[in-house]
């Protein structure tokens, strides 16, 4: 897979692109990420990427001619644009995976106080990463790298992620490690039984009982449907 991010702050993404899993994923070649400032790409004599509104108000609006330009010269026949902005289709498990299945993104990171509503003409899809306001889209670009990658065959062993929180719908079960007991806490004894099917039961049961308590909405279409 090859992701090319737009953003006018390349340098945020340094500590994500050369450690841990995602770093493992580039040296193994099993994703390529490049960085492009479309500041480059601006035609105008002090390079500038954004302008005032029309109709008024505050802030900046980033311009087409830059960002139009720089996904031209990236785009592919098998390429998906998306624009990460705060108004787009809240971003989850089931579309990570959707998208780990692509083999070219290209991410827009938007910045200042938006960007021209042309914009949204070259992108084939739009994100966002919560119901709240980021100074800009860099982050949510980060939030997806990650969450993609650690998807991507080989990046990871794949009995690990398909034990994830949202990934059978459900969040994850409690997990515990050495010691038995600390500070008088004690593992749960179905743990230490060895009996792989009452542990697989009990792991069901907690992820169930764990998602009803925090993340009712996860479950609406299961009640609706009678599953649970």
């Amino acid at each position: 897979m090859t992701i090319d991010v737009l953003t006018l702050f390349p340098e945020m993404f340094t500590g994500v692109i050369s450690s841990s899993i995602i770093k493992r994923a580039i040296d193994d070649k099993k994703v390529t990420i490049n960085l492009h400032n479309f500041r480059d790409f601006s035609k105008d004599i002090h390079h500038k990427v954004d302008d005032t509104p029309y109709g008024g108000g505050c802030g900046m609006i980033l311009a087409c001619q830059p960002i139009f330009d720089c996904v031209n010269s990236l785009r592919r026949e098998n390429s998906k644009v998306i624009l990460l902005t705060p108004d787009g289709t809240v971003y989850n498990q089931e579309i990570a995976g959707s998208l780990s299945k692509e083999e070219h993104l290209i991410l827009i990171c938007g910045h200042y106080e938006g960007f021209d509503e042309r914009i949204r003409s070259i992108c084939d899809m739009e994100l966002s990463i919560g119901d709240y306001v980021l100074t800009g889209g860099e982050v949510p670009a980060m939030v997806l790298i990650d969450s993609v990658t650690r998807l991507l065959d080989g990046v990871i062993n794949k009995e690990s992620y398909e034990n994830d929180s949202f990934y059978q719908g459900l969040l994850d079960y409690p997990q515990y490690t050495k010691p038995r007991v600390y500070n008088g806490l004690e593992v749960p004894e179905v743990l230490l039984s060895g009996n792989h099917q009452k542990i697989a039961e009990f792991r069901k049961v907690q992820a169930l009982e764990r998602t009803k308590l925090r993340r009712p909405d996860l479950l609406k279409g299961d009640i609706n449907n009678g599953n649970l």
